[in-house]
């Protein structure tokens, strides 16, 4: 009887781990990703977009600018993680040609020319959004765009500018940058902020809320304890060793702040 009891359970077993797999299996053809090509002012561009096809309809649409590093594999992650919540998401490539920086210098060089132009930031933005708007999936009038330190800085600023977008989240991302005018600012705000990041002082938090306060923008902005520079992103600990950065993951802000973006989106979004 034992026996019959022992065979019966590892059939069991065995019918339950292929109903996982092919479940599993399931999930991951339904999601579509490709890369794409645009324009901006005449350059090429290389973005990557994501989305669960056996999602029917139309559905929010995402726009992920990356960190000062170019578009690289952390950024489409990021744009899977939105996918699998339901939304369609496009990682951006500011740089154009799909450019990234093996090193601080070169990430210096490739970045600077949007810190010191943010309308050259929000041309590039807006061809991203303008490409992901060509998709039957995409719902035109629900686009946000998320961003990660540099991209934090970039989609900040494009926001105070006027670009077209729904809501804004800058996840350890500059805060200096165009001062925000009430007739320009459609989108509202959420900053994910690190309490220890050395790269963005308290004045430059205190002069970024003013700014934002003495208009009566729609912002939330979120400080996580103990929370560096780059604190969401997994290599940040080990990149910041190699290249003496104060920069560190911190696991749980990185949670934190990806569940106060979704809980931001499921009220943007709300029809």
């Amino acid at each position: 009887m034992k026996t019959k009891l022992n065979l019966y359970s590892l059939l069991l077993a065995l019918f339950a781990s292929s109903i996982i797999s092919f479940t599993s299996a399931q999930n991951s053809t339904s999601m579509k990703e490709e890369n794409v090509t645009y324009t901006a002012d005449g350059v090429t561009l290389n973005g990557f977009v994501t989305y669960d096809d056996s999602k029917k309809g139309k559905r929010p649409a995402v726009l992920v600018v990356h960190e000062w590093w170019g578009l690289n594999d952390y950024s489409k992650m990021r744009a899977r993680e939105l996918a699998k919540l339901g939304y369609i998401a496009i990682a951006v490539d500011m740089y154009g040609n799909g450019k990234i920086a093996v090193n601080p210098k070169e990430a210096q060089e490739l970045a600077m020319p949007f810190y010191k132009d943010p309308q050259l930031a929000k041309t590039r933005l807006d061809a991203a959004l303008n490409k992901i708007k060509e998709y039957p999936q995409t719902d035109a009038d629900n686009i946000a765009a998320i961003g990660y330190c540099f991209g934090g800085s970039v989609v900040l600023n494009s926001a105070k500018l006027g670009a077209n977008l729904k809501g804004v989240v800058s996840f350890h991302g500059g805060l200096v940058g165009v001062p925000a005018k009430t007739e320009l600012l459609k989108a509202k705000i959420l900053v994910c902020h690190g309490a220890s990041d050395k790269f963005v002082p308290q004045k430059d938090v205190d002069a970024f809320r003013h700014q934002l306060d003495s208009i009566g923008a729609k912002y939330s902005f979120k400080v996580y304890p103990n929370a560096t520079h780059a604190f969401t992103n997994p290599d940040a600990t080990k990149i910041g060793k190699e290249f003496n950065m104060p920069i560190e993951y911190n696991a749980e802000a990185d949670k934190n702040s990806w569940s106060d973006m979704n809980t931001f989106f499921v009220t943007l979004f709300k029809k």
